[in-house]
């Protein structure tokens, strides 16, 4: 629509009465509503059949609130009617908007400051219950839980997982250095207080094989393995174990609490995904060379530190001849039947109501193959040994170890709850519901606490798990509440049946259960491809996570990654931007092989001549102060009446050396004065100036005008605002207008608190979008300076 609001009139066309077909219907502009057009190929552009008037030789084409796509026309008629037509259809619907006409039309004023911490210290009743509510989750959804739709799924799918659970808890135990009942306690405890505090629908909390081999690598340095093998030691061995997993749970537990109450849980966001999954494809790698022991029967030495796992590799290759071949049966028989039960899930995936659950079937087997054929004592297979029966009393955490496990704890702290975010948004998403990061982050915390209380080691959620738990047909916490009974059902009263079973069973099940992490190392080939930024971030925290050990390598990755970003921050991408034709947008025009100007090179030519032509006029004036001296000399000489010597005055180089600048500037008659003022006034006004590029005889460049889309930044500092300025001065220098756009409302206000703005450069150099300041730069062409220094006059 025009200004005035009347419809734009559109063109005449010669109707053809031979030509009957029309070819090529115009496309709709998004946005317009228009009528519809179609091609004549004897005449070009025709109308049928609405809101034209048909005459027997013209058409007349009013348009109504919109217009003809102009490259559409443009295919269609020719090349000098197409330029003329895009220029006619340039122009903006509204009027030029900069920095000062937005602020007087959108009545801008500064936005009041928000005080949260008056928010958070208030104290009333509203306030106590809304904390309540935010802080323990189960008394909002549990009240509204639909009963009748949820609760027999719910039940088989905790049913499910605790299935999954009971032989991931006895391995992962295993894999923590700690006798396996830990690992039941472990599956029991956190998951309940979950169930109390969590937000996240469908993550199953509990043992998790990545914690595991974390915990295992503290619990090892800080209590080696013996040096002989009694008896006595090994119980000595698993109570200093379990005193360090424990305090190691609480220091955990603590530190993710304390992090959630303060609204921490944007920590998160600094372990980006690639970083998170090399630091778990790396973790998979110390499970499965930590569980080789178990497989080959084979007693190591303790190695933790950094390159600690290259020594295990090592020692298990020297002693790899000393392997039991009972054991190594037993590993690959048990392994064998999971990959295949496995197999047989995926394939019957949609045909079977749960999945089967092979991990149970091959735990009830193994144990009862070990026990009717005696293979501890037949084939020196290890098994797990005596499981005690029922809960154990809480102990206090051992406050002596808090300086030694610090920094571990903070590690596993983020590991955890980067591991539970991660999968619990993308649950999320999936159902339609929100998880709260800070809650999370608290509930994790809890069940990490009161867990270490009670004997058990820190644990997050597992992936595998809590696949079985969404597609068993769980739909809420009720399914880890459920699958936590169970376990506790095993440890009052089914523990003591797995005494018989085989570690190397246990190995089995872990090994296979890093499959989904182990394809992770595809990630080579897709961020290759995709991002190789990324994946320098993937392979630094994989290869420092494998030589520096867990804890070291997530210091080390995090490290990288933030400097990584620091050095893509000052190597931005920029660009010249270039109008996409007959649109308001702007974008990366194509590289040219000649293309922008030196402004450096160019501003010191232009000062070397103005340095030079300075020096000029200083010997032109020294030249003329001397021919009027000689002037002076020779009028009194004639009009001396005693005398008729003729004074020949004759000045040379050295003598004008010789003279200072204050004789060269010597005092001058007030009429001569203003004669030379005169002529110097007259020469100057028909003298072109001097200080332009023209007139200097240097280059000028091939466009007039400098836009900044500044819509990238979110914020500016007093480097920046010193550089902008530079920017203003430099290309005024060399004739060329510089005006900024799209600035967002901050950074014009760090703008304006920096005293950006002055005489020079005022608001009206700022747009309101990049489309606005061309248009403004166009109707504006290069002016001509008075000054060195040009200024536009707005």
């Amino acid at each position: 629509m025009s200004s005035t609001g009347q419809p734009y009139l559109g063109w005449r066309y010669r109707s053809c009465s031979s030509c009957s077909p029309f070819l090529g219907d115009f496309v709709l502009e998004r946005g317009f509503h228009q009528p519809k057009f179609r091609y004549c190929p004897c005449l070009g552009l025709g109308m049928w059949p609405t809101d034209a008037s048909w005459g027997p030789e013209y058409c007349t084409l009013i348009l109504g609130p919109g217009k003809i796509r102009p490259r559409d026309t443009q295919a269609l008629l020719p090349a000098t009617q197409a330029m003329e037509l895009r220029k006619r259809d340039y122009h903006m619907e509204r009027p030029l908007l900069n920095q000062e006409h937005l602020e007087e039309l959108g009545h801008w004023g500064s936005a009041p400051r928000t005080r949260q911490w008056r928010t958070w210290l208030q104290c009333s009743r509203a306030r106590a219950h809304a904390l309540l509510l935010q802080h323990l989750p189960i008394l909002v959804w549990l009240p509204r839980y639909p009963v009748r739709d949820w609760l027999l799924g719910d039940l088989l799918s905790g049913l499910s997982v605790a299935i999954m659970q009971l032989p991931q808890g006895l391995a992962y135990a295993l894999l923590a250095g700690l006798p396996p009942v830990f690992g039941l306690y472990s599956s029991f405890y956190p998951v309940f207080i979950y169930f109390l505090f969590g937000t996240s629908r469908h993550i199953s909390v509990g043992t998790f094989a990545v914690m595991s081999v974390m915990v295992g690598s503290v619990t090892e340095s800080l209590a080696p393995q013996a040096l002989n093998d009694s008896t006595i030691n090994e119980t000595a061995r698993d109570a200093a174990r379990v005193q360090v997993a424990s305090t190691l749970s609480v220091l955990v537990g603590l530190f993710q609490v304390g992090l959630g109450l303060v609204h921490f849980g944007f920590v998160v966001t600094y372990l980006s995904e690639p970083l998170v999954r090399g630091y778990t494809t790396a973790a998979a790698v110390q499970v499965f060379v930590s569980q080789l022991k178990y497989v080959f029967g084979l007693h190591l030495s303790s190695h933790s530190g950094p390159l600690s796992l290259i020594y295990t590799v090592l020692e298990v290759c020297w002693k790899l001849p000393q392997s039991n071949v009972g054991t190594m049966v037993t590993a690959a028989v048990a392994g064998v039947v999971l990959v295949l039960v496995k197999l047989l899930n995926d394939k019957l995936q949609q045909q079977l109501p749960m999945p089967i659950p092979g991990e149970l079937l091959t735990l009830i087997g193994a144990t009862s193959i070990s026990y009717g054929m005696s293979l501890k004592h037949r084939f020196e297979v290890d098994v797990v040994g005596n499981i005690p029966t029922g809960l154990v009393p809480p102990v206090a955490p051992n406050s002596q170890l808090f300086s030694k496990l610090m920094g571990s704890a903070f590690t596993i702290a983020l590991v955890g709850f980067a591991i539970a975010i991660s999968l619990g948004k993308i649950f999320a998403l999936r159902h339609g519901y929100r998880v709260d990061s800070n809650q999370e982050l608290v509930a994790l915390g809890l069940s990490n606490l009161i867990g270490g209380i009670f004997q058990c080691f820190p644990v997050s959620c597992s992936m595998s798990r809590s696949l079985v738990q969404e597609s068993a047909g769980g739909n809420s916490q009720v399914a880890g509440a459920v699958s936590s009974l169970f376990i506790l059902l095993i440890i009052v009263k089914l523990g003591e049946l797995f005494h018989d079973l085989p570690k190397a069973v246990l190995a089995a099940i872990v090994i296979v259960n890093l499959k989904g992490m182990l394809r992770q190392l595809s990630d080579v080939c897709s961020l290759w491809k995709a991002n190789r930024a990324d994946l320098l971030i993937w392979l630094v925290t994989f290869m420092a996570t494998i030589l520096l050990n867990l804890d070291l390598g997530l210091v080390a990755a995090v490290i990288f990654s933030l400097l990584l970003v620091v050095v893509r921050t000052q190597r931005p991408h920029y660009s010249v931007l270039g109008q996409v034709p007959d649109t308001d947008i702007y974008r990366d025009v194509a590289e040219y092989s000649e293309c922008g100007v030196d402004v450096d090179l160019l501003i010191s030519q232009k000062k070397k001549l103005l340095k030079k032509q300075e020096q000029l006029k200083l010997k032109q004036l020294q030249k003329e102060k001397k021919l009027q001296k000689q002037k002076k000399l020779q009028k009194q000489a004639a009009s001396s009446k005693d005398t008729s010597v003729s004074i020949n005055v004759n000045t040379s180089l050295e003598d004008m050396r010789s003279n200072n600048v204050e004789d060269c500037k010597a005092m001058v008659s007030p009429g001569d004065k203003m004669e030379d003022a005169t002529a110097g006034g007259q020469e100057d006004s028909k003298a072109p100036d001097v200080s332009t590029l023209k007139a200097l005889g240097l280059p000028q460049p091939d466009f007039h005008s400098l836009i900044l889309d500044l819509s990238a930044l979110s914020f500016v500092d007093t480097v920046c605002l010193k550089s902008l300025k530079n920017i203003f001065r430099d290309f005024r220098e060399i004739e060329v207008e510089v005006y900024m756009a799209a600035c967002h409302s901050p950074v014009v206000s760090q703008l304006e608190a920096g005293q950006f703005f002055d005489a020079s450069v005022t608001k009206k150099h700022l747009f309101a979008s990049v489309h606005d300041a061309v248009t403004f730069a166009l109707q504006h062409p290069r002016p001509v300076p008075d000054s060195p220094v040009s200024v536009t006059r707005l």
